[in-house]
């Protein structure tokens, strides 16, 4: 009897576990993105690549009034990373791992991808005309894939507000952007996609697209679609409320450089990250979870092919087309005292990170030529005027670093 009554109880404590289990709400996890598992390098490849990486920076960047991060990843395992002088070059506190500083236009990287995640969604399509987000834009023609591209024709707003000196307002918004395109209409740059140039209103543009299709801020629509899921802790789109709190810039002779009217607009620019952060966002972009395969080849397709060029632009990500067959995706950007390098060899799956906070131009040939220590990105001699000690250094760098025998040097050893 006493049996009978432990299989009964045994099983209504069961059936209330099924029960309760089945009438629980299952958690949404389908903004949880799961980044590529980052390769565990072998010891002799690691020295290789961090004795090569150190040399380089060291004599290259770190020796050149350097203020900011560099981190190197390999199929997402780090092989270098440095943090180097301050966040706030007044107060001389260091700058490390969690200090995030602008990424200028590399964040249209991000904007672009949220633009096809949409897309994704069946909520807008690269070929709708901007018209149906903004009856009264008196461009027509322009669809929000040559928004993408820069081939819409829409002039930048940085040079046509700053040239306008009755335009009065103290910060400038997207919304004021949008409303000087609708109110006094400037005139376009060109016919829609008849070629490419840059203009930083395109990406102004795509962040209110953003919020018109999705009924939420820019920042916000980022956070929840991107950042959190990501986990990049230390990301965030920069508003004015920000202005106290955000980590300041300075010019090449440390002095403060102050902000101005065009502090305002998103989706170009604003968004504030770490190296560490943007590897989770370049690892991301190996798997199919944010997007689909399609949609991020359609971003990396080059679509400015007027003239002959290795320069090419694909949809928010430039691109390096090496007459070897080698390709890197990339984007770089500047704002005010800020450089950022963002640079991806997908062959070797490299990615290579280099933020300042003390303008310094050196960053975007320095990242260039750090892609010829994975492969023959042809970029140790690209045309510029070196000066004698770079050249030299270059030819020490290649002769000791540039070749994989050292790797079975270090194996070696072992």
């Amino acid at each position: 009897m006493k049996t009978i009554l432990y299989i009964i109880a045994l099983s209504l404590i069961v059936y209330s576990c099924n029960e309760a289990s089945s009438t629980a709400e299952t958690k949404d996890d389908s903004l949880q993105y799961y980044p590529a598992t980052p390769k565990q390098l072998d010891k002799s490849e690691f020295r290789y690549y961090h004795k090569a990486l150190s040399y380089f920076f060291d004599s290259l960047l770190l020796k050149r009034a350097f203020n900011g991060s560099i981190l190197v990843a390999k199929e997402g395992a780090i092989i270098y990373e440095k943090y180097a002088g301050f966040a706030d070059l007044r107060k001389k506190d260091s700058l490390t791992d969690s200090t995030a500083l602008h990424i200028a236009s590399t964040g249209k990287t991000l904007t672009a991808m949220a633009v096809l995640r949409l897309v994704q969604e069946n909520k807008l399509f690269l070929d709708d005309s901007l018209q149906r987000f903004f009856p009264l834009l008196p461009y027509h023609g322009i669809t929000v894939k040559m928004l993408l591209s820069h081939r819409s024709g829409l002039p930048n707003y940085l040079y046509f507000l700053d040239a306008d000196k009755s335009y009065k307002n103290e910060y400038v918004t997207n919304n004021d952007v949008l409303e000087y395109l609708v109110t006094k209409k400037p005139n376009r740059s060109f016919r829609p996609d008849s070629r490419f140039s840059y203009s930083n209103t395109n990406f102004v543009m795509l962040a209110l697209i953003i919020e018109k299709v999705s009924g939420k801020s820019f920042a916000s629509f980022m956070k929840e679609k991107i950042f959190d899921p990501l986990q990049m802790k230390d990301t965030y789109v920069y508003s004015l409320n920000d202005t106290a709190t955000a980590c300041p810039s300075f010019n090449y002779n440390n002095t403060y450089w102050q902000n101005d009217k065009m502090e305002g607009t998103v989706g170009d620019k604003n968004i504030y990250s770490t190296p560490k952060d943007l590897l989770k966002w370049d690892q991301a972009l190996y798997t199919d979870q944010f997007l689909r395969r399609t949609l991020l080849d359609s971003a990396f397709t080059p679509y400015s092919l007027e003239r002959p060029s290795i320069h090419n632009y694909g949809l928010g990500w430039r691109m390096l087309l090496i007459p070897n067959g080698k390709k890197v995706i990339y984007h770089f950007g500047r704002w005010h005292g800020f450089n950022a390098a963002f640079a991806r060899l997908v062959d070797e799956k490299v990615t290579i990170i280099i933020l300042g906070n003390k303008f310094n131009r050196n960053i975007y040939s320095v990242a260039r030529k750090a892609y010829d220590i994975f492969g023959a990105y042809q970029q140790t001699h690209d045309g510029e005027n070196d000066d004698a000690e770079n050249s030299e250094l270059q030819k020490v760098m290649l002769s000791k670093f540039g070749n994989t025998d050292l790797i079975a040097q270090e194996n070696s050893k072992k």
